[in-house]
């Protein structure tokens, strides 16, 4: 009883807290000129605008295609570095010593300007700066599912014959599913937050293009209604589809 009456004031909290942001971002937006801030009228107003017009949904698939690719990439190129390292000792202080923490410093806007420069304005050169930002995540997360499997484990099943490839679909590979779906779940929410800067500068469609023309026509609400469109589908996408499988994921193994 005493959780349930902690967890409704919590919620009323919060509740009270999105309200009085809202009551001040219309004060705010109604004093000042819509191209400083814009308020919830303007931006509903361009909102709708947005969800009717079809131009704008080809730059949303375009980001969103953006974000699948980069975070599939990173999760595939991480893996195998880190599986890499875990096979072959001598890689290790390369891969978790070397290649990840370098990986991790660097800029993300510093990948964007090289990958203008190496391969042009473009989708491949926003997947491919997005990529290196996430790659760094990939690689610590295998690393911390690699190294949670009991060794026993291995060991039993070298000794009942089984080859390193059935071992590694038969014990790694389950082991490594919570964290690889970890993986994804951060990895799509960071790459959201690295996608304005990488399509604004090396990308011709999506939202950083969609910025990029706002900036030009100094037409504020088209921004504050991609920042709020972003803003919603991370949070439900995170809270509607990666949470429940998050739950369903950890049950499951709970149960074995």
């Amino acid at each position: 009883m005493i959780s349930v009456d902690i967890e409704r004031r919590r919620r009323r909290t919060a509740n009270i807290f999105t309200l009085a942001v809202l009551a001040v971002w219309f004060v705010v937006g109604w004093v000042e000129p819509p191209y400083l801030l814009p308020g919830p009228a303007n931006v509903a107003e361009r909102l709708w605008g947005f969800v009717i017009d079809p131009h704008m949904w080809v730059h949303a698939g375009a980001s969103l295609l953006h974000v699948v690719a980069a975070v599939a990439g990173s999760i595939v190129i991480g893996g195998c570095l880190a599986l890499a390292a875990y096979y072959l000792p001598v890689l290790r202080l390369a891969v978790h010593g070397r290649i990840s923490p370098f990986l991790n410093s660097f800029s993300g806007t510093g990948w964007v300007l090289l990958a203008v420069l190496w391969f042009g304005l473009g989708g491949f050169t926003v997947v491919f700066s997005l990529a290196m930002v996430l790659i760094p995540f990939a690689i610590i997360n295998v690393r911390q599912g690699l190294d949670s499997i009991d060794p026993e484990l291995i060991e039993m099943a070298r000794s009942f014959g089984h080859s390193g490839l059935k071992r590694f679909f038969l014990i790694i590979l389950p082991a490594l599913t919570p964290f690889l779906f970890s993986t994804m779940r951060i990895c799509f929410g960071v790459s959201w937050k690295a996608l304005l800067t990488a399509e604004l500068f090396g990308g011709d469609t999506g939202f950083g293009q969609l910025f990029n023309l706002a900036r030009q026509d100094y037409d504020t609400p088209l921004v504050v209604t991609v920042i709020v469109i972003i803003v919603a589908a991370v949070y439900a996408s995170d809270r509607y589809l990666f949470e429940p499988a998050q739950a369903r994921l950890s049950a499951h193994y709970e149960v074995l």
